[in-house]
């Protein structure tokens, strides 16, 4: 009996120790949830290749500042850079949300599907904030035609998400030649994924 009840004891400190360092790492690693609204997995999405939106929530555990994020409105030609929230509208990387890593496999847009579309976002907000979360809300329309479908097709494409720490890059490379761009290749490219990966599969409809 005093050996199991030893053996016990030992195995709830083994537990305790566990989950102490699981939340010590976690705490490290201040982890970043992502919520994407829209496109919706299998949706058939748009009007005449253009139309369609991506609509995402990202959940920080930290403050504001720890996010990078600031208030965004801007878009296309006379958009772009005018109050209230004045903000660059081109490829790449957002300077109003720095981390920000968003890919469309049928993309023809610079690079192609590596190439990151986070600062052709028109909405950056905050909807939740408080000491010790924040929750940043992204929204694009995308308003020209074929440049991620053809009009008069329906067209697979496939939207990946992730935040990164930092600044993310203009472009994603296929660092593994696997032909996938996905965050094993954010990580060769020398970047800490600080978020879920979110993917989604749906159809760009140029109807």
């Amino acid at each position: 009996m005093k050996k199991f009840l030893q053996t016990i004891a030992r195995s709830c400190c083994i537990a305790a120790v566990l989950a102490l360092t699981s939340g010590s790492a976690l705490a490290g690693n201040k982890p970043v949830h992502i919520k994407v609204f829209a496109p919706e997995k299998g949706d058939i999405a748009g009007v005449g290749s253009r139309g369609f939106i991506v609509d995402m929530r990202v959940e920080f555990q930290g403050d504001l500042a720890s996010t990078g994020a600031s208030l965004e409105l801007t878009g296309p030609g006379q958009l772009a850079n005018a109050g209230p929230f004045p903000g660059d509208f081109s490829p790449g990387a957002d300077p109003s949300f720095p981390g920000l890593v968003v890919l469309l496999s049928s993309s023809r847009v610079g690079a192609g599907p590596g190439q990151n579309l986070a600062n052709l976002f028109n909405i950056v907000g905050i909807t939740n904030r408080t000491d010790d979360e924040t929750y940043v809300w992204a929204t694009w329309i995308i308003g020209a035609p074929n440049l991620f479908g053809s009009v008069g097709e329906v067209v697979s494409s496939r939207l990946l998400v992730a935040i990164v720490d930092g600044q993310a890059p203009d472009v994603v490379e296929d660092m593994n030649g696997n032909g996938r761009l996905d965050r094993k290749d954010l990580k060769l490219m020398g970047y800490r994924v600080i978020s879920n990966v979110k993917k989604v599969n749906f159809l760009v409809n140029g109807l």
